[in-house]
Formats: structure tokens, sequence, C-alpha cells
């Protein structure tokens, strides 16, 4: 049997992943909403419809088994953020309940918690508290899907090809201080977005998964000692100075927001546990961050212009 399956966001990080394991599947027939389809493109799985338009979603979740919507607005103005992942994520929804959809997923981020700590958290122990207006957004985007009876999925860090965002941030803070940093021994809950891609599909698909909301991570956290040990010796040595504490490293990001940012969520914990969303699903999370990590390095240097020692 046929599953019809849509995807936002299909061209984006995460998207890109969710759409090539989609189509990996032999009885998934694969369409992907876009804001500018191309002619060439037109009836060849391609949708119009432009989540900032509400009104051009008319008709896109026609036909439509499963959809998977993993479109974001990351950063830009709190505005826009509002307009596509809030009021665009509404339309979306309400135009997937007209049509019949009978399952709606949604990939959104841990953000929506807040700043932490977060240690072993499971899905409902704690009330979301965004800090951002972008996280405030995707929350709201929650409570569309989730009022609607759908599945909502939590990934925290996705790290690999493509990452713009965790590890360019990580080598934008080692470059900042010119020194590894000591101290730093809170655990960050991570997923590889080729794994991620695959777990979106296998829950959107599962029958064992029904409404409600899961963290998607690698059951195993990463120690933050260990997260800047493997950009050093992969990525960059940019932090190849004498190591310095944590006191002395926000000092010398004092002038630096995202290089501050990223080196204060490596001192607080950003564990999410969810041992029951890899359970009868059919993917697997994989061998974790050490293993996986390495694969992605060398695309890591190329986009950021780093060399390693060796």
């Amino acid at each position: 049997m046929t599953v019809n399956l849509l995807i936002t966001g299909a061209t984006g990080f995460i998207g890109s992943r969710v759409a090539a394991a989609a189509a990996r599947r032999p009885e998934v027939r694969v369409r992907h909403l876009s804001r500018r389809p191309h002619a060439e493109h037109a009836g060849d799985g391609v949708v119009p419809g432009d989540l900032a338009d509400p009104a051009s979603l008319r008709g896109s979740c026609a036909d439509t088994d499963v959809l998977v919507h993993c479109a974001s607005q990351i950063g830009g103005d709190p505005e826009t953020a509002a307009a596509v992942n809030d009021h665009g994520t509404r339309a979306l929804v309400a135009e997937a309940v007209r049509c019949g959809v009978r399952r709606i997923v949604y990939v959104s981020t841990a953000a929506v918690y807040g700043r932490g700590p977060f240690r072993g958290l499971l899905p409902g122990e704690a009330p979301l508290a965004p800090a951002s207006a972008t996280s405030r957004s995707r929350a709201a985007a929650e409570r569309h899907v989730l009022d609607a009876d759908g599945l909502v999925l939590r990934p925290h860090l996705v790290y690999g090809t493509g990452d713009r965002w965790v590890i360019p941030g990580l080598v934008g803070l080692l470059r900042e201080v010119s020194a590894s940093v000591t101290g730093c021994t809170a655990r960050q809950s991570m997923i590889d977005v080729e794994t991620l891609g695959r777990a979106v599909v296998a829950a959107a698909l599962s029958p064992s998964h029904g409404p409600g909301v899961h963290h998607v991570n690698h059951p195993e956290p990463v120690p933050s000692s260990a997260l800047l040990e493997a950009v050093a010796t992969h990525v960059t040595d940019a932090g190849g100075g004498a190591a310095v504490d944590v006191a002395t490293a926000r000092a010398r990001t004092a002038g630096s927001p995202q290089a501050r940012h990223h080196l204060d969520m490596l001192t607080v914990d950003h564990w999410f546990a969810d041992d029951g969303f890899w359970k009868d699903l059919d993917c697997a999370p994989g061998t974790g961050f050490a293993d996986t990590f390495p694969r992605s390095a060398p695309w890591y240097r190329t986009f950021l212009g780093c060399t390693v020692g060796s």
C-alpha cells in the first residue's frame, strides 16, 4: 500500500535528510512543499505553497496521508519567525485537517524548554520556557500540531554535513578564546542529521508512535569536554593555546554574543532522555557521536576554512 507523504522544508539541513530517507522507502510516494517551484519541476512531486502566505497553502495537502513538517524560520526578526513558524504552521495544520491527512509530524527543537539545566529530562517533565523569538514561535507551532493530535519531535544538537550552527559555533568559540577550555563538565544530547532523517521517517510511518511529544537524540549524552576535544582534533586547532578555565573564557568572549552563547551552553546540562522513542521503531540510534562525527569533519573543515595539526 502506497503512503503519500508531503514534506515541508525538504531542501533544508534536516528536511533534505528526511526527504532522502523517505525516498528510499519503496512504499512511500514523496512530495515536498516549495514556495518557489521551478516550472520544470511542476507536477514532479513539488507542491506550491508558502508558509508566510497562508492563502497559498489551500489545496497543498490534498491526497496526502502523512505530513512531515520540517520547515522553520531560524533567526531573523520576531515578526517573520511568528509569521512562518506560528501562523504558517497553524494554516498548514488546518489545511491538513481539512484534507483528511491522517498523521502530522513536526520536527521541532528542545530549545523550547529554555536554558536549562536539564538532566535526563523526559517529555512532559518540565514546562516550556523558550528564551528566543524563534523558540517561542516554534513552541506555538508545536501547540497547533498537538491540538490536531499530531506528533512533535524535539532533537537538541544536530550535527553533520550542512550544519551551520552547532560545530561552526564551537569553532568560533575556540577562535575567540584562542585556547582550549577546561571545566566544561555538562552533558549534551546530540544526534547526527542522517540518523535524525531516518528516525523522523520511521516515526512518521510507525504504528507504535501515536500523538504526543518525543525527544529524538542519541541515548548517550556527550560530555562537553569530549565535544570540544573532537572539534579540536578533527576540525580546527584554533584553540591550541594554553587551556583556560570557564571564567577566563567568559572574559575573552565578552564581545562576541555567539561565542558566549556556545560557551554558556557547554557549561549547562542539556540532556533529554526518551528511551521510549527508539523502542519498536524501524530505526536504530546508531553508535553515537564519537563514531559518526569524524565522517563529517572534512565538510566542516572545508566550510570553515580550518586546518588541524594532524
